[in-house]
């Protein structure tokens, strides 16, 4: 008698482990399968929502409850989507819309310059006219940056050669190097570093990166093209601390607002990095500004 209890015992177990078994299996298989289908979802941004093969409720109730926030988060992209492009329309549209009347307003300020005017009445004029000349920069940066945003997704990419498109940029920026008494460091690598880029993109991050540079060296500035592909400008920039430099690529930072500039360069730098695959990145060494380009 205790031999056939013992055996309905033991088939009892065997059957309860292999129930057990099989119900963990099809709980990691159903797990499984809204880990992909939710990773494909959101890599591809598609409306399709996630599916089970598993009858389990607890499974199917985790799915419809993951489909709700599916369907949350589409509607906030499609908003975010709305709204950033009515924002950059609408950063355009009053930019082109303030150009009209400062460049009136520059005129009479050239006509009043040429006026018989009190000293204390010139002081003011020329605070007015280096306002006018801030606002004018300020039009001008923001266009270039709605440009900017706006044509990131527009980019056609073609292998071209690093190597070149760096010694044009340079070259465009000799004349005011000269001016500014920077004689820079070129050590540009023998070997051709050919990458599938945009040319545009590319020589636009270049000016910009050495536009900055020119604006903020105190003297020097060093652009090492390794053949990995890395891309590195120095130059020593005193007036810079760590937290300025954290905040280099912030849209409209400028590391002195009395400057004319809202400090936009860098910015539009690291967002045509980014759209083309790059990756860029800014570290203060001992006074010298470094910037770093990966592609």
């Amino acid at each position: 008698m205790n031999l056939w209890l013992w055996i309905f015992i033991s088939a009892g177990l065997t059957a309860a482990v292999i129930l057990l078994s099989v119900k963990i299996y099809l709980l990691k298989r159903s797990s499984r399968e809204i880990r992909n289908k939710l990773a494909e979802i959101i890599s591809t941004d598609t409306n399709m929502l996630i599916d089970i093969s598993s009858s389990d409720k607890d499974m199917k109730s985790l799915a419809s409850a993951l489909n709700v926030q599916l369907k949350i988060l589409r509607e906030e992209q499609i908003r975010f989507r709305q709204g950033d492009i009515e924002l950059k329309t609408a950063v355009t549209n009053i930019s082109h819309d303030l150009r009209t009347p400062l460049t009136a307003i520059r005129g009479y300020l050239d006509m009043l310059e040429k006026e018989e005017l009190p000293e204390q009445t010139r002081r003011y004029l020329n605070i007015i006219s280096g306002r006018t000349e801030a606002m004018k920069q300020l039009t001008k940066e923001l266009l270039k940056y709605s440009a900017a945003v706006s044509d990131e997704t527009k980019l056609n990419m073609e292998e071209i050669t690093v190597n070149d498109v760096l010694e044009e940029s340079i070259s465009a920026f000799y004349a005011v190097l000269t001016n500014r008494g920077i004689v820079p460091e070129i050590n540009i690598c023998e070997e051709r570093v050919r990458r599938t880029l945009n040319k545009t993109a590319l020589s636009r991050i270049f000016s910009n990166i050495i536009s900055n540079a020119v604006r903020y060296s105190s003297g020097d500035l060093k652009i090492t093209l390794s053949p990995d592909g890395s891309i590195l400008f120095e130059n020593t920039a005193e007036q810079l601390d760590e937290i300025t430099v954290g905040r280099l690529f912030d849209r409209f930072y400028t590391v002195e607002t009395a400057d004319k500039t809202t400090g936009i360069g860098l910015s539009i730098a690291k967002t045509l990095t980014e759209a083309i695959g790059g990756h860029i990145s800014a570290k203060l060494d001992i006074n010298t500004l470094k910037i770093k380009l990966m592609f």
